[in-house]
């Protein structure tokens, strides 16, 4: 019968150790008996590294790590309660938040109790035991990093969502401090974990690849929920990235040799899915906040403002054979300059949302003209997130709100000529451009095009609202 001599045992030994099999007992039977089986097999007149081969192609990558932990779970009582308390609070937490989504979704009652409950079960039960559980079975203190920086980095994301989704303040902090976890800490530990496998060199330059698209993908899901610039740019260079060189790459250095499907690929095609579907829904679920909220509500406003609009040309209708009929009618003519001026503003921020850096569109084909003036039609729109039109044209300091400031100033000191000063501080709020617009640093305000426009929309309903009065004052229609 042929025998291993003691480099071949080596070998082996040094194999099974590799394994993290942590068991010193289990450690010298598992090393016995592969080198049993390898003996078998060269008694067919198979070379060592043949034999040794074929015993590990029998035994998978994993059989050796599954007894192991079959074994802890036999013998090791304290083991036992933590596999099995991550078992159930793994599969409650995540049952508690897809029902949570789902009352979330149906606006049913109780939707939030169920996602903080599911949250609190996966924070504070399922990853705590989870880790418990890894460091039984591998007591690896060069590991031990990465598992402590993925439970950090997933409590702080389980907790972020649940602020996000329930409005509750700190949200953006928890998710910023998740997001810089998992990307200082978390991924380069799983990397370096990666690239110190020996028996995978060859998959390195994927694992930097795939370490890379992460980041940029969780940077731009950062960016895109805080509605911070440069989301999108972030998530595409991380898809390209992940979808175009590593995932195909890693695939195909991986089962180039496979003649089947194993299921190792199905999961791996699953859990691709996992990190595409989250930015998918998120931007859809951020489009439908727009569409929501901002769509009706600017076309509310506009309706408001055609219909102070045509109120006052009404008012004024009235008075035509009036001796203040010619100051009613200046005055009108003041305020239409005026909402003109805003109105220029607007198109000029829509050009620049809709052309290029530095060259902003020809026309605005997303404005219609209309009997009460222009009419901005939100939904034509391709880039409502952009800040960039409201930081060149309504932050502090900038051409176009220094313009608006004087304007708005002038336009008060004519109607203040019109009455007498106590009754136009009734106005004077309501021509105050910093009731509508923002007054913080603009190196910290990034606003988007879309608000811009609603404060814009608001100013002008105040505007009319303010020439209301004053056109009431004049008539003596108080």
């Amino acid at each position: 019968m042929p025998e291993l001599n003691l480099q071949n045992i080596d070998q082996i030994s040094q194999d099974v150790r590799k394994q993290e099999i942590t068991f010193s007992h289990l450690l010298d039977e598992l090393t016995d008996h592969v080198c049993c089986d390898v003996e078998y097999e060269m008694q067919k007149g198979m070379s060592f590294q043949e034999a040794y081969l074929m015993v590990k192609q029998k035994m998978g990558k994993r059989r050796l790590k599954e007894i192991q932990e079959e074994t802890l779970y036999a013998v090791d009582t304290k083991y036992r309660i933590m596999k099995t308390t991550m078992k159930i609070s793994g599969v409650a937490g995540t049952v508690m938040f897809g029902f949570a989504a789902l009352f979330k979704i149906q606006h049913w009652p109780g939707a939030a109790i169920l996602m903080t409950l599911g949250a609190l079960t996966l924070a504070l039960i399922f990853l705590p035991s989870a880790l418990s559980v890894l460091w039984k079975e591998t007591h690896s203190t060069k590991r031990l990093f990465l598992f402590i920086s993925a439970f950090v980095t997933g409590a702080c994301f389980i907790a972020g969502t649940l602020f996000k989704i329930n409005h509750w303040p700190g949200a953006g902090q928890i998710l910023i401090l998740g997001t810089f976890s998992g990307i200082l800490l978390f991924i380069p530990a799983l990397l370096l974990n990666r690239l110190n496998d020996e028996e995978n060199k060859i998959k390195r330059p994927v694992y930097i690849l795939g370490a890379a698209g992460c980041v940029l993908y969780i940077i731009g899901m950062l960016f895109k929920i805080q509605h911070w610039p440069l989301s999108t740019t972030f998530m595409i260079a991380g898809l390209l990235l992940l979808c175009i060189l590593a995932f195909p790459w890693y695939i195909w250095l991986t089962w180039k040799e496979e003649s089947h499907i194993s299921s190792l690929f199905i999961f791996m095609v699953i859990g691709f899915l996992l990190i595409i579907f989250p930015g998918a829904l998120i931007n859809l679920n951020l489009q439908n906040s727009y569409q929501d909220r901002y769509y009706p509500n600017n076309n509310q406003q506009h309706a408001l403002y055609d219909y102070l609009f045509r109120n006052n040309i009404s008012l004024i209708s009235r008075y035509h054979d009036s001796l203040s009929y010619p100051k009613l009618e200046q005055l009108h003519s003041r305020t239409t300059g005026m909402l003109a001026s805003i109105n220029n503003i607007q198109d000029k921020m829509v050009r620049e949302s809709e052309g290029e850096p530095g060259k902003p569109a020809v026309s605005a084909g997303q404005i219609s003209q209309t009997e009460t003036g222009h009419e901005i039609l939100y939904k034509e729109l391709s880039k409502p997130f952009s800040p960039d039109p409201v930081r060149d044209f309504l932050l502090p300091g900038c051409p176009a709100r220094k313009d608006i400031n004087k304007a708005m100033l002038e336009y008060l000191d004519y109607l203040t000529g019109l009455i007498p000063g106590e009754d136009i501080l009734r106005y004077k709020k309501l021509l105050d451009p910093s009731t509508y617009l923002p007054v913080s640093d603009p190196d910290k305000v990034a606003i988007s095009l879309m608000a811009g426009l609603h404060s814009l929309e608001v100013m002008k309903d105040g505007i009319l609202t303010a020439e209301s009065g004053v056109l009431n004052e004049i008539s003596g229609n108080k």
